[in-house]
Order: C-alpha cells, then sequence, then structure tokens
C-alpha cells in the first residue's frame, strides 16, 4: 500500500543520505552585558572552552552581543559586509573558527546595511570564511496585556531568504531568546516537536537570563534527539554544553518509526527550490 503513496515524490530532490560520523556540538549559553567589547571577548572565551572539550561545531545565542531590546539594536548593530572594524563580532568569528579548525553558528547579532537594520546569524567554517549569512525571515512581535509586549517589527526589518549551510550536519539549529511568557509554554514543546516531525537532532542556545534586563531571556539551551528526547539541557545561568550528536541513532530511529515511507507523493511534494536549481 505505501508503494501506491509514491513517498520518493513526496520530497524534492531527495534527502542527503548521512554520512557524518559522531561529533559533538557546543551550546554556549552567555551571559550579555551592555559593554558590547566584554561582550565579543567573553563569547570568544566561551567558545575556546567549548572546543577544549571537545565541540567541533559550537553554537551561540541570539543577540549575544547586545543587549535584547529595539533601542540598543540600532546602536548595537554592524556592518557585516564591510567586516573588520565594521563588525567586530564577526570579525572575532572568523579569526577563532579558522583557529581552533571548528564550525561556529555565530547566534546572531543586529546588522546595519544601508538604513536597515536586520537579526542576522553568521556561520563560519573550518577555515575561518563565512559559509553563509541568515537574516531573521520571520521577527517576533508579541503583545500579552499583562506580562510582556515586544515588536522587533518596530526597529528590524525582516529576511527575505531561507538559509541552508552545507557543514556535514544534519540537524536545526536555533539561537534563540525566548522569554519568561513563551519560555515555559513554548520553547521545548516546540523543539521536540520539530526533532519528532522531522527525526532529526534540533539544538538550540539562548542567552543566559538577566533578570534586571528590559527583555528577561528564558535560557535553557538544549540538544533534542530525532526521537524527541532531550539529551542535554542547561538551567536558566551562564553556562556551556557539549555533547554527541551520533547519526547512526538517527538511522535507528528512521527505521523504528519510517515516517518517510507515509509521506503521501501522490497528493503533495516538498520542494527545495535552492537545491533543484543548484542541480
Amino acid at each position: 500500500m505505501s508503494s501506491a503513496f509514491k513517498p520518493e515524490q513526496a520530497r524534492l530532490p531527495p534527502a542527503r543520505a548521512l554520512s557524518t560520523p559522531p561529533f559533538k556540538i557546543g551550546l554556549c549559553q552567555l551571559s550579555v552585558t551592555p559593554d558590547k567589547e566584554r561582550n565579543i571577548k567573553h563569547a570568544r572565551k566561551a567558545i575556546e572552552e567549548a572546543a577544549q572539550k571537545g565541540a567541533q561545531l559550537v553554537v551561540l545565542p541570539e543577540i549575544w552581543n547586545s543587549p535584547y531590546s529595539n533601542d540598543s539594536f540600532p546602536l548595537y548593530a554592524e556592518d557585516i559586509d564591510a567586516g573588520h572594524d565594521a563588525s567586530p563580532s564577526t570579525a572575532m568569528l572568523a579569526e577563532i573558527s579558522g583557529q581552533l579548525r571548528i564550525t561556529i553558528v555565530g547566534g546572531s547579532i543586529p546588522e546595519r546595511c544601508g538604513d536597515q537594520l536586520y537579526n542576522t546569524c553568521c556561520v563560519f567554517g573550518t577555515d575561518g570564511k563565512l559559509k553563509a549569512k541568515h537574516r531573521k525571515i520571520h521577527l517576533f512581535d508579541i503583545d500579552i496585556p499583562g506580562e510582556i509586549t515586544f515588536m522587533e517589527s518596530k526597529t528590524l526589518t525582516a529576511g527575505e531568504t531561507p538559509t541552508i549551510v552545507d557543514t556535514g550536519a544534519h540537524l536545526l539549529c536555533y539561537p534563540g531568546a525566548f522569554n519568561m511568557t513563551t519560555g515555559p509554554l513554548h520553547w521545548e514543546l516546540l523543539q521536540r516537536a520539530r526533532a519528532v516531525d522531522n527525526q532529526l537532532y534540533v539544538a538550540t542556545c539562548s542567552p543566559a537570563r538577566d533578570t534586571g534586563a528590559s527583555y528577561i531571556a528564558w535560557g535553557h539551551s538544549t540538544l533534542v534527539g530525532p526521537f524527541g528526547e532531550v539529551l542535554a539541557t542547561t538551567e536558566h545561568n551562564e553556562d556551556i554544553i557539549v555533547a554527541e550528536i551520533d547519526y547512526s541513532i538517527l538511522e535507528q530511529r528512521r527505521m523504528n518509526l519510517p515516517l518517510a515511507k507515509q509521506r503521501r507523493g501522490d497528493l503533495y511534494q516538498l520542494v527545495d527550490i535552492q537545491r533543484l536549481d543548484a542541480h
């Protein structure tokens, strides 16, 4: 019966084969202060510590070089394309990734491009070169009277394109800064749901909680396995966790629960336009 569903046609092009050996990922839950220079030095130290513990892929939080506020975004924004002195945060990431021969998902920082501001994530490869730059597409706006009101769209511009980075790692990576309202409700729930839906590892990295900040982050940076199991997590304080990603377990879970065979290629298709156009 499943062959009549044409599951092989439900996704174009076909998913890439899993060929990466086990490796370690580091999640750096950083405290963020109004001192940008301190934040950059502190992030570098955390990356070095994660690498010393064996991490080959290191993830930083969303908005790690600046307080998370609309007043701060314009003041801390950097011209990433200009680089060097115009973007000391990404210059540090480029230098340390090449020096340590690791891949860095650089959380995000406020980016200035012309008269626009973006919430931007940069990924650097083991050679220290920029592999990808992603501008946040879905900005965070929330208005719950009596609890929290925050509108990223007040100062930030939404990005225009999704970004897929070929690091050899088959996982979903989310630098995020959920708050004290959405954090306890949605943070772990969404991670585990995406992991089960896609039968993938999901990694999230949050800033550490600062109860004196205008926007208080939830924390709890986490690695979730392909069955929705929490493999490693922090509390809300500053912390670094290093955990192993093993794709043989991923393949085993896909055999245990063969969701791909139930996809209905006779009814719908998921098309990766970027990969399709690249062929």
